[in-house]
Order: C-alpha cells, then sequence, then structure tokens
C-alpha cells in the first residue's frame, strides 16, 4: 500500500458568490494551489472549513506544513494600523483571524511555511511589518497588477525579471542571481517586519520574496506565483520540491518514522 504523502494544510477564502441578489457564502480554495502542492510538492492539501485561531495548535498537530495562497481579497489594513484606502476592494476578515495566529504558530512550532501573494503578505503582517495598500500609487513603484480581462496564459506570463539575494535559497533554486516571474498583486510589502530578510527584489526596489530569519523548517513567501503550472517551469518546481521535502521532513518527525525527505 503507498504510503499516505505528507499533508499539506491550504486555508480557505471566504466569498460571497451569486447575483440578483441572492449571494451565498462559500469557502473557497484555488484548485492550482491544491494542484501544485499536490504535483510539484508531491503532498496531499488539506483543508479544515470553519477553523479558526482557537483551534490553530491542535490542527497543526494533524498536518506537515502550510501553505498560505493568494486570494482576490486584502489583507485588512487595520492589522498595521491604517484605514481601508479603497472600499470597493474585496477583504477577507474571517481570514485574517486565522492565517496570522497561524504564521505565529508555524514559526514558533517548526511546521513548513510556504506563503504566496496574499500569504506573503499575511506573513508580514502577521510578524510586525506593514503594506502598501496600492504599490501603483507609490511615487517610483511600477504597477504590479495583471492585464484585466486578459485570459489566464496572459495574466500569469512572465511580467519583469526579479533580482535574488546572491548565494541565497532563490539563487540555487533559480541557477542565478536573475530570473523572470508573473506578477498579479495591488498590496505589496512596505516596512518588512523584524525577523524577516528579504532575497528577491523586483526592479523597481519591492520585495518579491523574503525568509523568516533562524526558522526550523521551510518558511519562505514569495509575491509572485509560482504555483501556476510548476511543473512547467524549472524555478517554480524547484520552490515547490523544496518546500516538499520540508513537509515529508516534518511527516517522518511527527510520526516517528525514519526521513523520507
Amino acid at each position: 500500500m503507498t504510503a499516505i504523502p505528507g499533508m499539506v494544510w491550504l486555508p480557505a477564502d471566504h466569498r460571497l458568490l451569486g447575483d440578483h441578489g441572492h449571494q451565498m457564502p462559500y469557502l473557497l480554495l484555488g484548485d492550482k494551489y491544491a494542484r501544485a502542492v499536490k504535483v510539484g510538492a508531491q503532498a496531499q492539501p488539506v483543508m479544515f472549513p470553519l477553523a479558526d485561531a482557537a483551534q490553530v495548535d491542535e490542527l497543526l498537530a494533524l498536518v506537515d506544513g502550510v501553505m498560505l495562497t493568494g486570494s482576490p481579497s486584502n489583507v485588512h489594513p487595520s492589522h498595521f494600523d491604517e484605514p481601508v484606502a479603497d472600499p470597493s476592494l474585496p477583504l477577507d476578515p474571517e481570514r485574517d483571524s486565522l492565517t496570522l495566529t497561524l504564521v505565529r504558530a508555524c514559526v514558533a512550532q517548526g511546521v513548513p511555511l510556504l506563503g504566496v501573494c496574499r500569504g506573503f503578505q499575511e506573513i508580514n503582517v502577521a510578524m510586525g511589518g506593514s503594506l502598501y495598500q496600492q504599490v501603483q500609487n507609490v511615487p517610483g513603484r511600477m504597477d504590479h497588477r495583471e492585464p484585466g480581462g486578459a485570459p489566464a496564459d496572459e495574466q500569469y506570463a512572465p511580467r519583469h525579471a526579479i533580482h535574488l539575494e546572491p548565494g541565497s535559497v532563490f539563487a540555487r533554486w533559480a541557477g542565478a542571481d536573475s530570473v523572470q516571474v508573473n506578477s498579479l498583486h495591488g498590496q505589496g510589502v512596505n516596512r518588512l517586519a523584524d525577523g524577516l530578510r528579504a532575497l528577491a527584489r523586483a526592479p523597481d526596489g519591492q520585495i518579491e520574496a523574503f525568509e523568516v530569519v533562524g526558522a526550523r523548517r521551510f518558511a519562505y513567501a514569495v509575491q509572485f506565483h509560482p504555483e501556476w503550472r510548476c511543473w512547467e517551469n524549472p524555478f517554480y518546481g524547484a520552490i515547490f520540491r523544496a518546500f516538499g521535502d520540508a513537509v515529508r521532513e516534518r511527516r517522518a518527525d511527527r510520526l516517528g518514522l525514519p526521513s523520507a525527505a
């Protein structure tokens, strides 16, 4: 019988779907994130619907890693002491209330943690950093948003280079000190939290990847979207393979098994 692979918790988005005044609440997880965990990290994605912050420790004991996904919603700016700049943009306070606690627990307990886009921003805010709510309006910054209305292949196409910290794990995964990535975000890191170290920047200086300094296991986050067809992109694929290795190491320790990494 094939062994169950390590399990990766992907928190859900909370969204209202429907039209004509008949919207209903849904808990959502994008296929591309679950598929990247399954195919790229060779692990089993799992969800805990309606999990809350009080359950974080209990639920973390059941899994081997956490991936914080991207989302159409933004981290609520009250978490970094700012008012909402654009009320038309979606928020997800239910997700915030779980993930900001979850980040701190993963770091404290040595649970492998990968943040993507919103997840990247959540980690920074959870650790005490702040965000630009609209990067495109910051003097000297590019517009990092995807082309509106374009098909997915165009939205997720390489958009700009990022410059990687020489000698960092990202430079090793890329096999170079610069690599092309996609770009689909409006918010971005403003003040990087203490305890985080920038490992990649866009040409305008915007932080695109960081690590949790001194983390016991994998604890990295990226502003771009490596989950998009990660099996076709060597750099994206390397990120998920490294995450999967850390997940399997955690699983072996959790279950008292020989390491399978």
